[in-house]
């Protein structure tokens, strides 16, 4: 082998915002939809932090026809002098220095959501123009950038200010900071903002802080065009919304506990008035929302400085603490509990459970960019401390003493289940039934030994079971055919879910165990598929799947290890043997067209109704299958979705699938295939 010269030389340093727009993944995680909404989050955030650490009370949002979007905040603006030693303004140097801004140094924010000092610049590097207008000191300030190519530098330039920061000389009694960008195009496969998404993590963050006012405006729907979306019949529109764009305020002068009332909507609460609690310990500032409801799973959603930790962390395990100490004290104190009784468990106590938590604090160390888990173990007393003291405060209030007695009341029925539901494990592992369930005639098991390699496909009905098992390559991949619809375990105690078959052989299958048992490291498969029909009965069975997922094996889910099958709807073929498939409607024209004239569509209703081959080529090859993996990005949404969608609340069901479904799709688009086809035929 010839041994190549390597020297200093042959180092590549990555120039101002060079990196970002070389490796953007590392910055906003990928460059699909989350990472375009990744990128305004940024500003948003930027603007979060002044209002949260009480410089601003407003912020807007706007969303453009050409694509762009801006933020504008009443906070107390960039700075505009010359930085000391860079020798440009504060505006350049926040907009073009990564790790660059005020928030390393505590006396400019004592709660910040961003730390690392990229956010900024990055979203300026990923965007085609950027355009920042600050006002303050009676001054309005102006600058702009942009990305292109430059020929005599033969690269792409990120960000390059197309001049330095200018005073207009427009006197203002206006404070505060109006950022408007334009993502890149040539950077995200996507540069369509989401309404929906945005209005979702707006509406949070209003929730979040108290009192603030965040409008968003979306400049390319009307008022009336959103209000005619999925209104059912006749609806009487305003004449005004013909032309007046989309605009919405979000404010909650309750903060956390409407937000708590908000999730619990549509449920039986135990109690009508949440407990809400904000204390300081320890220079951390913790803020509490609960309510109970006759449910039985816990929702737990938490954040710090604003920023939401849907993987949980040391301020998860001091509110859990808090929790558990706290009302076994009040149990025992009166009486609920006997001497000789044991304390309740903690999981007893959360059964139920909707609750906010909101923890802001300095020097915050989260893991990743992305922030989804506080590692800072000094916060977990602190919180404890502030949830016991705050429970206490409240449990002496004769106005929340019906509160905490139905709290232990629920609790006494969840122990009671606890103890049954265990006394059904144990008596299900000495029948053999659970751990070490006999699954010959059901589970199709792989050779493999290797788990990081081993997929397990979760079928539905012993027909498509069969062709699976057919398909399939038996070093690595399992089948594990349904035989009927699974629980439906939205509304049922742990008993309730073990006691039915299929759920049992899929626990047994994937060998994790459940509830406090569970642990990934014996996870079986870490590819766990969900492949059903692509009809109604089909998207039931998989709701059900990812609900059970969801409520007893999160982590499964959180880990990465769920994906959805996509076998294809179309096959469009000649009787010469070529043969497309298309795995959506937008897809099948663009097949039909290669194919070209004389073709034959079969429509698949069924994963029963292709061969063995078929179903390998088109959804089981790892080569050329198409798998979507399930997240938990946004856990309040998913929370929402669950509910909606699988609990008793059949108006809100109804109210989404009315907005949101469109029964007559595929209908109308193959009526369209079918005149094309006698089109052609005429000509």
């Amino acid at each position: 082998m010839e041994e190549r010269h390597y020297d200093a030389s042959d180092i590549t340093i990555l120039e101002g915002l060079e990196a970002v727009r070389l490796r953007p993944g590392m910055y906003i995680g990928s460059t699909g939809p989350r990472g375009l909404h990744h990128i305004l989050w940024e500003i948003v955030d930027n603007a979060i932090d002044e209002a949260a650490n009480g410089f601003a009370d407003k912020i807007d949002v706007r969303l453009y026809k050409d694509g762009s979007v801006s933020v504008e905040d009443n906070g107390r603006g960039i700075p505009t002098d010359i930085h000391p030693k860079t020798k440009v303004s504060g505006v350049q140097v926040v907009f073009t220095q990564l790790h660059a801004g005020g928030k390393f140094d505590e006396h400019n924010y004592s709660f910040s959501g961003g730390l690392h000092g990229v956010g900024a610049s990055v979203t300026n590097a990923l965007s085609k123009w950027l355009k920042v207008r600050v006002y303050n000191h009676g001054s309005t300030y102006e600058m702009s950038f942009h990305s292109a190519y430059d020929p005599k530098k033969k690269k792409y330039e990120s960000g390059v200010p197309d001049g330095p920061l200018v005073d207009t000389k427009k006197r203002t009694k206006r404070h505060g900071t109006f950022v408007h960008f334009m993502p890149d195009d040539a950077v995200f496969s996507t540069t369509e903002f989401q309404l929906e998404t945005v209005s979702r993590r707006l509406n949070e963050l209003a929730f979040l802080n108290k009192g603030l006012s965040i409008s968003l405006t979306d400049e390319r729907i009307t008022r009336n065009e959103f209000e005619a979306q999925g209104a059912e019949g006749d609806v009487q529109l305003d004449l005004a919304g013909a032309s007046e764009p989309y605009s919405v305020v979000f404010r909650y002068d309750g903060g956390i506990a409407d937000f708590v009332q908000y999730l619990n909507e549509g449920k039986t609460k135990l109690y009508q008035r949440p407990l809400y609690y904000k204390a300081e310990r320890d220079g951390i500032l913790v803020e509490f929302a609960i309510q109970h409801s006759t449910d039985f799973t816990e929702s737990l959603f938490s954040y710090v400085n604003n920023i939401p930790t849907p993987e949980g962390g040391f301020h998860e395990m001091g509110f859990r603490g808090g929790l558990t100490r706290m009302l076994n004290d009040y149990a025992r104190d009166n009486k609920l509990l006997k001497d000789k009784d044991a304390n309740f468990l903690g999981e007893d106590f959360r059964e139920g459970l909707t609750a906010v938590l909101s923890v802001k604090m300095k020097n915050v160390q989260f893991e990743g960019q992305t922030k989804t888990k506080l590692g800072n173990p000094e916060a977990r007393v602190p919180v404890e401390s502030c949830v016991v003291e705050g429970l206490r405060a409240l449990a002496a209030d004769p106005k929340y003493k019906r509160a905490f007695e139905e709290t232990v009341k629920k609790a006494q029925g969840a122990a009671r289940a606890r103890l049954a539901a265990r006394q059904a494990k144990d008596t299900a592992r000495a029948k053999n039934s659970i751990d070490s369930l006999t699954l010959v005639g059901k589970l199709a098991a792989c050779t493999g030994r290797k788990a990081e390699l081993n997929e397990l496909f979760i079928v539905e009905g012993d027909s498509a079971g069969g062709t699976a098992k057919q398909a399939r390559v038996r070093q690595f991949q399992s089948i594990l055919p349904l035989r009927g619809k699974p629980l439906n375990v939205e509304k049922k105690r742990l008993e309730q879910v073990l006691a039915n078959e299929e759920i049992r052989t899929l626990i047994s299958a994937l060998g994790t165990g459940i509830g406090n048992d569970f642990n990934l490291d014996k996870l079986n498969y870490h590819k766990v598929i969900i492949l059903s029909d692509a009809d109604q009965d089909g998207f039931h069975i998989r709701c059900i799947l990812l609900t059970f997922f969801f409520r007893y094996m999160r982590e499964l889910v959180s880990a990465g290890h769920v994906y959805i099958g996509m076998p294809p709807l179309y096959k469009v073929y000649k009787p010469n043997g070529v043969e497309e498939y298309a795995y959506d409607d937008n897809e099948l024209q663009a097949k039909i067209d290669k194919v070209g004239r004389g073709y034959l569509i079969q429509r698949y209703k069924g994963l029963g109704e292709m061969s063995a081959d078929q179903l390998w080529k088109t959804t089981m090859d790892p080569v050329r299958r198409n798998l979507t993996q399930v997240t938990v990005e946004d856990a309040v949404e998913a929370e929402e979705m669950i509910a909606k969608l699988m609990g008793d609340r059949v108006e809100g069901r109804k109210e989404f699938l009315s907005r949101y479904a469109n029964f007559n799709k595929t209908d109308a688009f193959m009526a369209r295939v079918q005149k094309k086809e006698s089109d052609d035929e005429e000509a």
